[in-house]
C-alpha cells in the first residue's frame, strides 16, 4: 500500500528575479517589480512529501523526526534569512524563481532521503502562488 507522509516548514528569504545578460529595462518588463535591484523578500511555506510503502515492522513510511532534521539542515539552515542570489551557491548563476527554488530543494533532499521513496516538493511563495515538483 503506497502512502504519502508530509512535513511542513517555512523559511524567509530575499531574492531578485533577473537575468544578468539583460538590461534593467528588459528585466523590469519581464519580471516586473520582482526585478528590483535592491531585492525583495518572501515568507516561503514548504511541504515536503515522501511517498512509498509502509514499513510493516515499524508502521512508519518514514520517521518524520528524521525528515524534520533533513529539512532543517538542508533547507532551513541553508536558505532562511538569506539573500538567495548572493548567499546560496545554486543561485549564483540560476534565477531564483519559485520554480527553481523548488528544484534546488528537491535536489538537496534527494541526496538525504532513501531512493526507495519518491519525493514531492510543494513550495508557496505567497498564499496564492505555489509550485509542485516531483523530480520529473
Amino acid at each position: 500500500m503506497r502512502i504519502k507522509a508530509c512535513r511542513k516548514a517555512h523559511f524567509n528569504a530575499a531574492h531578485r528575479l533577473y537575468r544578468k545578460d539583460w538590461s534593467d529595462e528588459k528585466n523590469l518588463e519581464v519580471f516586473g517589480k520582482c526585478s528590483n535591484p535592491k531585492y525583495h523578500g518572501h515568507n516561503y511555506e514548504l511541504i515536503v512529501s515522501v511517498l512509498g510503502e509502509i514499513d510493516q515492522e515499524t508502521g512508519y513510511l518514514i520517521d518524520l523526526k528524521v525528515l524534520k532534521g533533513y529539512i532543517k539542515t538542508e533547507i532551513e539552515d541553508y536558505m532562511d534569512h538569506k539573500n538567495l542570489n548572493e548567499e546560496v551557491k545554486e543561485f549564483i548563476d540560476l534565477n531564483p524563481t519559485v520554480e527553481n527554488i523548488a528544484v534546488v530543494i528537491w535536489n538537496r533532499l534527494r541526496t538525504k532521503i532513501d531512493a526507495k521513496y519518491d519525493i514531492e516538493i510543494t513550495l508557496y511563495e505567497t498564499p496564492r502562488n505555489f509550485v509542485i515538483y516531483k523530480g520529473e
